[in-house]
C-alpha cells in the first residue's frame, strides 16, 4: 500500500473511534460537584446558581432543567424541545433556556464549554447533575428521579 493509502485507513479509523465515543458520552448526565456541608449552623447555604441573573424567579418547585444553547446550534432545538415538553408533563419541574452568548459571565461562572449543555437544579436552584450533547427524553427523566 502506498503512504496515501496508510493515511486514508488511519484517518478513517480515528474518525469511527471518535464517532463512537460521541455516541456514547453525547447526551449523558454526570454528577456535580458535591457542595461541601456548612462547618456550623449559622453559615448560610450557597446561593442558587441563578441567584443575580434574569432568571432567578424562575426555579421549578421540585427541579429546573437550565439548558444553555447557542443561536445556530441545531442540537439545542432539539434539546429544547425534550426539555419543555417534560418541563410540560412532569409537576414541578421548570425548563429554562440561557443564550450562552447572551450570558458570559454565567457561561463562564458555572463552567460551559459546549452548546447545548443542560443542567438539573434542584429545588433552591443548586446543580445536582449536567449532561453537555443532546440528551433524550429517558436520560433527563432519569436525571429527574434523583430530585425528588
Amino acid at each position: 500500500m502506498t503512504t496515501g493509502a496508510w493515511v486514508l485507513v488511519a484517518a478513517v479509523t480515528l474518525s469511527a473511534v471518535f464517532g463512537g465515543w460521541r455516541l456514547r458520552v453525547d447526551g449523558r448526565f454526570r454528577g456535580a460537584p458535591v457542595a461541601e456541608a456548612p462547618e456550623t449552623p449559622e453559615e448560610e447555604p450557597a446561593p442558587s446558581l441563578l441567584a443575580r441573573t434574569p432568571y432567578d424567579d424562575r426555579l421549578g418547585e421540585r427541579a429546573t432543567l437550565l439548558q444553555f444553547s447557542s443561536a445556530f446550534c441545531a442540537p439545542c432545538r432539539t434539546t429544547r424541545v425534550v426539555l419543555a415538553d417534560i418541563a410540560g408533563v412532569v409537576p414541578g419541574v421548570a425548563h429554562v433556556e440561557v443564550d450562552a452568548e447572551q450570558h458570559l459571565d454565567l457561561v463562564r461562572r458555572v463552567g460551559i464549554t459546549r452548546t447545548p449543555t443542560t443542567l438539573v437544579l434542584d429545588r433552591a436552584g443548586h446543580e445536582v447533575t449536567r449532561a453537555a450533547g443532546a440528551p433524550t427524553r429517558q436520560q433527563v427523566l432519569t436525571a429527574l428521579a434523583g430530585t425528588a
